[in-house]
């Protein structure tokens, strides 16, 4: 299974106010196993944002320890017609454009989309394509076969 993490997840890594277990359990599980890990394009551009936004050496943490995570195994996922075909559904449930892409690749994937996101998590409840990290104890949200 693969795990689509989303930048809820990965600003906890790097901003020291938001640390939790579940980002923690997540890091520490791409570290070992980076292949089992997804991120759309976008990802890259939002944790940019957001590290701008609050981190003093947002430049530094990007260029060494984003660019190194990312370059470590996680497959880098562009936007294709079949990642905006499945997200359009998930637009029609609710969700922002941006979390239904990472729960369109999620979908393409065949696994599950690991987020902080506790109201768009709440939305896809049925799907089975998301895990709320604020819900999930320890690693709960690893598959057994993985």
């Amino acid at each position: 299974m693969r795990y689509v993490v989303d930048t809820s997840v990965a600003v906890r890594w790097f901003i020291a106010d938001l640390t939790h277990p579940g980002s923690e359990a997540v890091l520490e599980k791409i570290v070992r196993e980076p292949e089992l890990f997804a991120v759309p394009e976008l990802f890259l551009y939002e944790l940019f944002a957001v590290l701008q936004r609050h981190h003093p050496k947002a430049m530094e943490v990007f260029s060494e320890d984003v660019d190194r995570i990312l370059r470590s195994g996680v497959l880098r996922y562009p936007m294709t017609e079949h990642i905006y075909s499945r997200a359009e559904r998930f637009v029609r449930m609710g969700l922002t454009g941006y979390d239904s892409v990472y729960v369109a690749l999620a979908e393409e994937l065949e696994g599950r989309w690991l987020t902080f996101d506790s109201r768009a998590h709440a939305l896809l409840r049925g799907e089975g394509l998301s895990v709320d990290l604020y819900e999930a104890a320890g690693q709960v949200w690893v598959d057994e076969s993985d």
